[in-house]
């Protein structure tokens, strides 16, 4: 009989012992400094010494808040923000941008919308302001937005072109069928062609509400002084949608199934193979970081060749199984998505499906000490490397505080990794892969791929 996933709480003491023996440089980060304002609006920020500093702005709101009518909304806004605004037309927007030598940029995901700007230590009120205007301030001019449906049918056709980005829609799409998480953040060709400018303006009307959003800054930035810019610049933001009514998004229903596009005249297959995840705020989250890093990734080019910790890679690389394969863990709010994404050969789909539900279920029963101290070490490396930047610095400040409602510093990461058990990896492995329903999406010269018994009845071992 499985036991429970022993609570963080319960092991606090011997976290507290791993803190102490933690490296200075982590001990003594920048601590994260967060301020709530009266409207609702969240400001958090990390300084650091330097000239340079990137801020931003995080919402709480993505392809997930939408419905089948408006499917794409939230990434047109994307678009049309630096179309011009009340105050400046496109080209003002731009010059000033490279006057300052600043950079600005956009980004939608199925959960939050992003707009952000890298710039000088001095260019700070002046970057607050032009945020503030794109999107609270964006004319939303009919001409532009007959223009941009061209451009963002013709970003559809380029993200089209890239295998990864389609597996992991379709995959989306039937494990997350009906739902809002099973929509895709472009949205389907009708809507694009579809969309009006009043469906967007009730989109920022119902979504751009002030306990939605988050301001977020990393470097040469005084936390004093961006809450005052946030006051400002965003402090007129509505507490509560216009219309009174409050859009949350769909549960997440995870349905075991696959999606299957035959096309015998491509050179390889693509296959992505995922079982249901668990949201950013599990106790089974980091474990869950730890099997990924346990799993690992690989690559024919690789300089490690045949001689690389992860068993999934080396049976992969033996067998010349597989052209290259990663392991994704994404986590929304309430659950996730956990998997391995192959590129195989046509004849070697049915051993690149037995290795890989070989070496998942493996977990669940004979992961060793080693294996974890390992992953351990590179999980932390990591994590520590994606943080090289003051913009990375910033967008991991605005995503922890829209999923975690706070800021984990590195120390307190550190911690919680080090606690993990090796029977902690076991019990996780069991929650997710023992004799669990998958979802499978694959696009290629498919014909070897096993069917959807077949990989069901891998996901256990029998054992006598």
């Amino acid at each position: 009989m499985l036991r429970v996933i022993t609570p963080f709480a319960k092991k606090l003491n011997a976290s507290r012992r791993t803190l102490s023996s933690l490296p200075s440089y982590i001990l003594n980060a920048p601590v994260t400094e967060v301020t709530k304002l009266d409207s609702g609006v969240r400001v958090a920020s990390e300084t650091s010494h330097g000239e340079t500093a990137a801020v931003g702005v995080w919402i709480d709101a993505g392809s997930r808040y939408e419905t089948a009518s408006n499917n794409g909304a939230a990434h047109f806004l994307e678009h049309m923000a630096f179309k011009g605004t009340k105050n400046r037309t496109q080209q003002q927007l731009e010059v000033e941008i490279e006057n300052m030598g600043g950079h600005l940029n956009a980004y939608t995901s199925r959960e939050q919308t992003v707009y952000y700007a890298k710039v000088f230590k001095k260019d700070i009120p002046r970057a607050m302001e032009i945020l503030s205007d794109i999107l609270l301030n964006s004319t939303l001019d009919e001409g532009a937005i007959t223009r941009e449906r061209d451009v963002i049918l013709r970003e559809m056709e380029e993200v089209n072109k890239q295998y990864e980005e389609v597996i992991l829609d379709h995959l989306h799409e039937t494990a997350f069928m009906g739902t809002g998480l099973g929509r895709t953040i472009l949205g389907p060709e009708e809507n694009i062609r579809g969309l009006t400018r009043e469906d967007l303006s009730n989109y920022i009307r119902t979504h751009y509400t002030s306990d939605r959003f988050v301001i977020a800054g990393a470097g040469a930035v005084d936390h004093k002084q961006l809450v005052e810019l946030t006051e400002k610049h965003f402090g007129s933001l509505p507490k509560t949608p216009s219309d009174g009514v409050s859009l949350q998004f769909d549960p997440a229903i995870f349905t075991g199934s696959d999606k299957r596009i035959r096309y015998d005249s491509m050179s390889e297959a693509h296959v992505a193979l995922a079982f249901q995840g668990v949201s950013w705020t599990s106790e089974y989250s980091f474990p869950l970081m730890l099997i990924q890093t346990i799993l690992g990734s690989w690559d024919r080019s690789s300089a490690a060749g045949r001689n690389i910790a992860s068993k999934l890679a080396r049976n992969i690389a033996e067998g010349e199984i597989a052209h290259s394969y990663m392991t994704f863990n994404t986590c929304y709010k309430d659950t996730g998505l956990f998997g391995v994404y192959l590129v195989c050969p046509d004849n070697t789909l049915d051993d690149a499906m037995y290795f890989t539900l070989d070496n998942l279920v493996r977990l669940c029963h004979n992961v060793t000490d080693e294996e974890v101290i390992r992953a351990k070490t590179q999980l932390k490396a990591n994590m520590l490397m994606q943080l090289d930047s003051y913009a990375n610095v910033c967008e991991d400040i605005g995503r922890q505080m829209l999923t975690y409602g706070r800021r984990m510093s590195s120390a307190e990461i550190f911690a919680r990794v080090d606690a993990i058990t090796t029977d902690d990896v076991k019990i996780t492995a069991n929650k997710i892969f023992n004799d669990e329903d998958h979802a499978l999406a694959a696009v290629g010269p498919i014909y070897e791929l096993p069917d959807y018994n077949f990989i069901r009845r891998r996901s256990y071992w029998h054992r006598y």
